[in-house]
């Protein structure tokens, strides 16, 4: 780093300045702009929608400032996030593989509850007809139109995923980098930031579990514990591949299969599953992350897009 590099401690504060307003920004059109309560779960949702999408631009705005890039160009800043037009298919594809290995024994089980339910369906419903065919397609079309049109979804896998990867991942990483930090280190320095930002959760967590103290504080312990193995696992991929999609459809796809399943009673099947999902996720873990699979170069630079002095 050049002497106006970022040191190790401006990196900290800003990260936490980040994810604290990440947070207290959802708050703000009401305890702040004194806001009246929006008409409608949807409205409130959208409120919080542009109140994430703000977050997100002002840490992108104080981490280009902080940073000590050679170049300020749109395409150079750009780079730094990730946010890439090239090898696209790749920054998809394998992150999504290697992170279904984790949840093989929830895949398993999702298929043979599919299945059963598809068995049901014909024996009830007199075979595989036209009709039933013809039916089953409507429902999947309507089904797939209120999926579309639900606000939950597009919090749940689009807006989140997004939002927390371009603050938690994209701004917050090379900040770390640049300060000074291992690679190793920012791994789990990082998602402490992010497990922090679902804190805010305590209060419905709470009304959750008919407000015990004890069980609301389990459950967030849990949820924490959640964040930060999945936020070092997203920190790794962003690091690895130096490209944005990486984490964020392993992102979406983890909130699409919540916790993996380990065991299941009465399917053996799918305690098989889990091991060999895990076992073939650790094998495949560093060789399909490799950087080269992502960049068209590396080097040496201390940020893997090459934007500190020094490459």
């Amino acid at each position: 780093m050049d002497d106006g590099g970022v040191s190790k401690a401006v990196a900290v504060v800003a990260c936490a300045a980040m994810a604290l307003f990440y947070v207290a920004i959802l708050y703000a059109p009401t305890l702040i702009l004194r806001l009246p309560p929006p008409p409608s779960f949807k409205n409130f949702m959208i409120r919080r929608f542009i109140c994430a999408a703000i977050s997100s631009v002002v840490s992108v705005v104080i981490s280009a400032l902080l940073l000590p890039m050679k170049s300020r160009e749109a395409s150079s800043l750009l780079g730094v996030y990730g946010i890439r037009m090239d090898h696209i298919w790749q920054a998809v594809i394998f992150p999504l593989t290697l992170t279904a290995l984790m949840y093989g024994g929830s895949l398993v089980l999702k298929s043979l509850l599919l299945m059963s339910a598809l068995r049901e369906r014909m024996n009830f419903g007199g075979g595989l007809s036209f009709d039933n065919i013809k039916s089953f397609s409507e429902e999947i079309v309507a089904c797939s139109r209120s999926i579309a049109s639900d606000v939950l979804v597009w919090r749940t896998y689009v807006v989140a995923p997004l939002t927390e990867e371009l603050v938690f991942r994209a701004c917050m990483l090379p900040l770390l980098l640049c300060g000074g930090f291992q690679k190793s280190t920012v791994i789990f320095l990082c998602p402490i930031f992010f497990s922090l930002a679902h804190l805010n959760h305590l209060k419905d967590v709470y009304s959750k579990q008919n407000y015990n103290l004890t069980k609301a504080f389990l459950a967030i312990g849990l949820q924490l514990g959640y964040t930060v193995v999945f936020g070092s696992y997203a920190s790794f991929l962003f690091i690895q591949t130096g490209h944005f999609l990486a984490p964020s459809v392993a992102h979406a796809f983890c909130n699409f299969m919540g916790l993996p399943v380990l065991v299941s009673r009465g399917k053996g099947i799918v305690s098989v599953a889990s091991v060999a999902g895990i076992v073939g996720f650790l094998w495949l873990l560093f060789p399909m992350t490799r950087p080269e699979l992502y960049n068209d170069r590396t080097d040496n630079c201390v940020c893997w897009q090459g934007y500190c002095s020094g490459n």
